[in-house]
C-alpha cells in the first residue's frame, strides 16, 4: 500500500462514515507508512506538490492576491495543483465505481507485485547521481507517475485470461495437462525397467531404487526455482524451458554408457519435470474464476496420479520387449520434446502482471510515449533479495503458514504411499502371486479406476459448489473443499488395511488386492486433489510460492520411502507393514475435520492468505451492528415521540381545566 492506496481509504471514510467508522479513525495507518518508507513518501510528496491545494470560493481577497502572486512566479505550479486535485477526485470516483471482479484483481496484482522480489529497489538510495549526459540536465519527475501505469480495463478486459474464450482456455489447459502427464510417467516408468538396467550395468536392487528416488529428489528442488521464476518473468517461459530441458536429460539416460549418467540424469529429469508441477496450478488459477477452476484442477490432478500407475505396465512391457529398456526413457523424451512444442506454438502468458508489461510496450511503440509503464517493469533483481525473497518464500510460507504446514504434511503421506505401492505392488503381485514383468503391473488399473471415480464425483460436484459460490456472492470459502478431503482419508485409511491383510496370502485370489487398490487411489485422488484446491482457495495470489511449498516437502518424504519400504515388508510382512502405514493414515483423518472447523479463524492471522471470506464476514456483521443500532435509534424515537405527544395531552387538558375555572 501506498500513499495513493491510503488516501483513496480515506475517501471511502469519509465518503461513507457509517459504513466505515472504524477504519483507522487516527490516521495511523499513513503516519506509520511514513515513518517506515520517509524516502518513498518525500518522492510522492515532490511529485505530487499541493494535491489538495485548490482555491476555494470562500478565501479572501489577500489570500487571492497572494495566488496569483504565487501563479506569476510559479507558472505551472497552480495548474499542476488544479490538475492534481481534479486526477485525485476522478481516480476516488473511478474507484468507488468499479466492478467488484475488477476491484480484486486490481488488489491481486498490487499484491503479487508488492510481494515480488527487486520491488524495494526503487526506495534503494545510491548515493549521489551520475552526470545525464551531454550537458543535460536532469528532466522534470513525471506529474502524476501511477497515470502512466497500465491496468485491466475493468471486469470485462479481453486481454484477462479469465475472459478468454473458452476454446482458447480447453487447448492451453490440454497442453499443460499433458506436459504435467509426461512428467508423472517418466517418475515412474523406469522402476518397471529397473531390473533390466540392474542386469546391463551389473547393479543391485538397492542402487536401482535409487534412480526413482533422485528423480523425487529433483522434484523437491526445482519449485524453489520455477516458483520465483513463474512470478517474476510469467508462466510460459519456464514452462517451455523446462520441457524441452527434460526431454534432453531423457535421452541422457537413453544413451547413457554407465549407471553414474543414468542416477545424474534422472535428478536433472526430476529437477526439469517440477516445473508443470509447480505452475500448471497457478495457470489454472489465472485462467479460470472460482466456478470452474475446482474441476481445472480436478482434471490436472488425475494426470499427476494417473502418470505412475500407468508407467510400470507400460514399462514392464517395453523393457522386456525387443525395444529394451532404453526406450523406457525415449518415450519420455519424446513426449517432453512435444510438450514443448505445442507450449511455444500455443501457449500463451496468462500472469496478470506480465501482462500488463507487454500491454504497455505496445503502448509505448504506438503512442511514443515512453513513461507509461506497468507496475511489474518497476523491479530490479539482485542475487541478494532473490535469495531472501522469492527463492525463500517457498520455505517461508511452509514453515509459517500453519495451513500449508499441516496439509503438506498429509498430502505428503499420501505422495509417499503413491509411490510406495510401486514397491508394495511388486512384492504382493510379482512375488507372492507370480505375475511376470509388465503383467505385474496391471492390477494398478484397480487403484487408476479408483481414482478416476473419485474424478468423476468431483466433476460431479461442480455445479452445486458453483451455485453456493454464487449465493455467496462469488467470494470463495476454502472450507468448502473439505468434505471431499474428509471422505477420501477415510477411504485411504481403510485401502490401506484391506490391501495389506488381502495381499499377503497366495491363497486370496489376486482380484481381491486389486479391488484393495481402488480404495487407495479414491483416497489418495480425492485428499491429494482437494489439499491442492484448498491450498490454492487460501493462497490465490501467490498460489505457485504455496504449491511449491507443498511439493518440496511431499518430494522429499517420497524419495526417501522407497529406499528401505522393500527391507520393512520384508521384516515384518506386507500386512504388517501396510497395518503401520494405514494407523499413520488414520492419524490424518481428524485433520480436514479441524480444518473445516478452525481454518477460517487460522487464515485471518496469515501474511500470505488475503482471506475474503473473513472480511465479507466482517462487513456484513458491521452493516448488521449498524441496522441494530439504526433500528435502536427509531425505538428511541418512537418512544419519544410518544412521550411529546403524552406531554401535549396533559398540556390539553390542564389548559381545559384553567378555562373550565375561569
Amino acid at each position: 500500500m501506498n500513499l495513493e492506496d491510503i488516501k483513496i481509504a480515506n475517501a471511502e471514510r469519509e465518503s461513507s462514515p457509517v459504513r466505515f467508522h472504524s477504519y483507522d479513525p487516527n490516521d495511523t495507518v499513513s503516519a506509520q507508512y511514513i515513518a517506515r518508507h520517509p524516502i518513498l513518501a518525500q518522492r510522492e510528496e515532490v511529485e505530487q506538490p499541493e494535491r489538495n491545494g485548490s482555491v476555494s470560493s470562500e478565501d479572501t481577497a489577500d489570500d487571492d492576491d497572494d495566488e496569483r502572486t504565487n501563479r506569476r512566479q510559479r507558472p505551472d505550479a497552480s495548474r499542476t495543483t488544479t490538475q492534481s486535485s481534479g486526477r485525485m477526485e476522478e481516480m476516488v470516483m473511478n474507484y468507488l465505481e468499479r466492478h467488484p471482479t475488477a476491484i480484486k484483481r486490481i488488489q491481486d496484482h498490487r499484491l503479487q507485485h508488492s510481494r515480488t522480489v527487486g520491488r524495494s529497489q526503487l526506495a534503494v538510495d545510491g548515493g549521489d547521481l551520475p552526470p545525464f549526459g551531454d550537458g543535460k540536465p536532469y528532466p522534470p519527475p513525471l506529474p502524476d507517475k501511477d497515470e502512466y501505469v497500465v491496468e485491466f480495463e475493468g471486469q470485462d478486459d479481453p486481454m484477462h485470461p479469465q475472459n478468454w474464450s473458452q476454446r482458447t482456455k480447453i487447448y492451453i489447459s490440454a497442453i499443460l495437462i499433458f506436459d504435467a502427464f509426461s512428467t508423472t510417467y517418466a517418475s515412474a516408468i523406469f522402476s518397471a525397467a529397473s531390473p533390466f538396467v540392474g542386469m546391463e550395468f551389473g547393479v543391485g536392487q538397492e542402487v536401482l531404487q535409487l534412480g526413482t528416488s533422485l528423480y523425487l529428489v529433483g522434484y523437491a528442488f526445482g519449485p524453489i526455482i520455477f516458483a520465483p521464476i513463474s512470478e517474476l518473468y510469467g508462466r510460459r517461459l519456464p514452462i517451455i524451458g523446462a520441457a524441452f530441458a527434460f526431454g534432453v536429460f531423457n535421452i541422457g539416460v537413453a544413451i547413457a554408457k554407465d549407471i553414474q549418467t543414468v542416477m545424474v540424469c534422472r535428478f536433472f529429469i526430476g529437477l526439469m519435470g517440477s516445473a508443470p508441477l509447480t505452475i500448471v496450478a497457478a495457470i489454472f488459477s489465472d485462467m479460470y474464476s472460482n466456478h470452474y477452476r475446482g474441476a481445472a484442477v480436478a482434471t490436472f490432478g488425475a494426470t499427476v496420479i494417473c502418470g505412475p500407475l500407468l508407467a510400470p505396465s507400460t514399462g514392464g512391457f517395453i523393457a522386456k520387449s525387443y525395444l529394451g529398456w532404453r526406450f523406457t526413457a525415449y518415450i519420455p523424451a519424446f513426449l517432453g520434446f512435444a510438450a514443448a512444442t505445442f507450449a511455444l506454438l500455443f501457449q500463451k502468458e496468462t500472469y496478470g502482471p506480465v501482462i500488463l508489461i507487454s500491454k504497455a510496450a505496445d503502448l509505448r511503440r504506438r503512442t511514443h510515449n515512453w513513461g507509461i509503464r506497468a507496475r511489474q517493469e518497476e523491479i530490479e533483481v539482485n542475487f541478494k533479495e532473490l535469495v531472501s525473497q522469492n527463492l525463500s518464500r517457498p520455505l517461508r510460507i511452509l514453515f509459517t503458514e500453519p495451513i500449508v504446514l499441516y496439509v503438506t504434511l498429509f498430502s505428503s503421506f499420501l505422495y509417499l504411499m503413491l509411490y510406495g505401492t510401486l514397491t508394495a505392488f511388486q512384492l504382493v503381485f510379482a512375488g507372492v502371486h507370480g505375475f511376470s514383468p509388465g503383467v505385474d503391473g496391471l492390477p494398478y488399473f484397480g487403484t487408476l479406476i479408483g481414482a478416476l471415480l473419485g474424478y468423476a464425483l468431483i466433476l460431479i460436484d461442480v455445479p452445486r459448489y458453483a451455485k453456493r459460490l454464487e449465493a455467496n456472492d462469488n467470494v470463495p470459502v476454502p472450507e468448502w473443499r473439505l468434505p471431499h478431503m474428509m471422505v477420501g482419508s477415510i477411504a485411504f485409511a481403510t485401502g490401506l488395511f484391506f490391501f495389506g491383510w488381502t495381499g499377503n496370502y497366495p491363497t486370496i485370489h489376486w482380484i481381491v488386492p486389486t479391488i484393495a487398490g481402488g480404495f487407495i487411489g479414491f483416497g489418495i485422488y480425492l485428499t491429494f486433489l482437494q489439499s491442492l484446491n484448498y491450498i490454492i482457495d487460501a493462497y490465490l495470489a501467490f498460489a505457485a510460492s504455496a504449491i511449491a511449498a507443498n511439493t518440496i516437502m511431499r518430494s522429499i518424504l517420497a524419495a526417501a520411502f522407497p529406499l528401505f519400504a522393500s527391507y520393512m515388508f520384508q521384516g515384518i510382512g506386507i500386512n504388517w507393514g501396510m497395518t503401520l502405514l494405514g494407523c499413520i493414515a488414520a492419524l490424518f483423518i481428524p485433520a480436514p475435520f479441524l480444518f473445516y472447523k478452525f481454518g477460517k479463524k487460522i487464515r485471518a492471522k496469515s501474511k500470505f492468505a488475503p482471506a475474503p471470506d473473513v472480511e465479507k464476514e466482517k462487513k456484513e456483521n458491521g452493516e448488521h451492528e449498524e441496522d441494530e443500532e439504526s433500528g435502536e435509534g427509531k425505538k428511541e424515537d418512537k418512544k419519544d415521540s410518544r412521550n411529546g405527544s403524552e406531554d401535549e395531552e396533559a398540556d390539553k387538558s390542564s389548559s381545559s381545566e384553567k378555562k373550565q375555572e375561569v
